[in-house]
């Protein structure tokens, strides 16, 4: 009877909320394959090392009433056990900076996730709560952090009570399962040869020299795109877009290259890529951004010197410019277009 209850466990209709945010976290793991390679590859438990994608079911939208808007990387997985029918409750914490409350939060999702199930198990069996043999399944809390500095905040749960020392047989204790990304290298990231090792490795990059810097051996992302499934592609494709999108690349570009990661057109990935000038990139982001409010401003009429006045602009020529070139592309004022010309004018100027 247990056995059967189990098998039902959270498979009725989600109790409704709204939609949470996209963030990092969510975005992988709630990727059955990213999922089962976190669990099988990074938590040291012989009992997960054979866990496949299609063991796991993800079950977070039903409890999207615990979390409030800010707590939305949060990602819960039903994992059923290779070998047997036993399940167990995989709850993901998504963390980029240091939470000292973290154990809190986690106990709170533990005894909602507990009292869900002795609900639904009470609304298939009346009452079978009370029995003896009723049992709760078990939850392995998780946090993924991908912060740069130390993770300083306290795993066991008793840390956060005070006079833990004299009231430790009445407290609720247990720890998270900790997993720190920049205690894994990126040799034994590569190493791994798996979709979820090199989104790690892309998370790692944290300035244009170390994504100039990336080196994978040969054949690396060949092997990987070829046998990745389009779900965990597009994953994949989403990450490198996060990246470059940080260093002002131009969106037409990053959509091209997704394009390309998706129908595993990958040759040369990242060559491409190594002479990127990040600085300039970022002059010319702050250029068109200048055009928009410039634009804004032709569009209530204001002259280039009040244009400039308002700006706090010194360079009322430079306004003058962009005034006269935005004229041309009235009333839309395509800030791109704008730009492109601009960019032009001045390459005819310098030669």
């Amino acid at each position: 009877m247990q056995e059967e209850r189990e098998q039902n466990y959270l498979q009725n209709e989600q109790l409704n909320n709204s939609q949470t945010a996209d963030s990092g976290g969510k975005m992988i793991f709630e990727n059955a394959v990213l999922c089962s390679q976190l669990l099988s590859g990074y938590v040291d438990m012989a009992e997960l090392k054979t866990v496949r994608p299609e063991d796991i079911e993800d079950v977070t939208e039903r409890f999207i009433p615990m979390f409030t808007e800010q707590r939305d990387a949060d990602v819960i997985k039903k994992v059923h056990l290779p070998g047997n029918k036993e399940i167990f409750v995989a709850l993901i914490e998504h963390k980029s900076r240091v939470d000292y409350n973290v154990c809190m939060q986690i106990l709170r999702y533990m005894v909602y996730i507990w009292e869900d199930f002795e609900k639904e198990q009470n609304r298939l069996t009346p009452g079978v709560s009370h029995t003896k043999a009723f049992m709760y399944p078990p939850i392995l809390p998780i946090v993924y952090y991908e912060g740069s500095s130390e993770w300083t905040a306290a795993q066991q749960f008793a840390d956060r009570i005070v006079l833990n020392d004299v009231f430790m047989d009445y407290i609720p204790d247990f720890k998270y399962y900790l997993i720190c990304l920049d205690e894994h290298d990126n040799e034994s990231l590569i190493d791994k040869n798996d979709e979820l090792s090199f989104v790690m490795l892309l998370n790692k990059i944290k300035s244009a020299d170390e994504f100039k810097a990336l080196s994978l051996p040969s054949g690396y992302m060949e092997t990987l795109f070829h046998n990745s499934p389009e779900d965990v592609l597009k994953v994949i494709a989403r990450v490198i877009a996060v990246i470059l999108r940080k260093q002002n690349i131009p969106e037409n570009d990053i959509q091209n290259l997704v394009d390309r990661i998706e129908r595993r057109q990958n040759m040369g990935l990242f060559d491409e890529w190594q002479g990127f000038d990040v600085q300039e990139e970022r002059r010319n982001g702050e250029e068109i951004k200048l055009i928009k409010l410039v634009c804004k401003k032709i569009h209530k009429k204001k002259t280039p010197h009040e244009i400039a006045e308002e700006l706090d602009e010194d360079d009322v020529n430079h306004i003058q410019e962009i005034y006269d070139i935005a004229l041309k592309y009235a009333p839309d004022y395509d800030p791109e277009k704008i730009y492109n010309e601009l960019v032009k004018e001045k390459e005819l100027v310098n030669n």
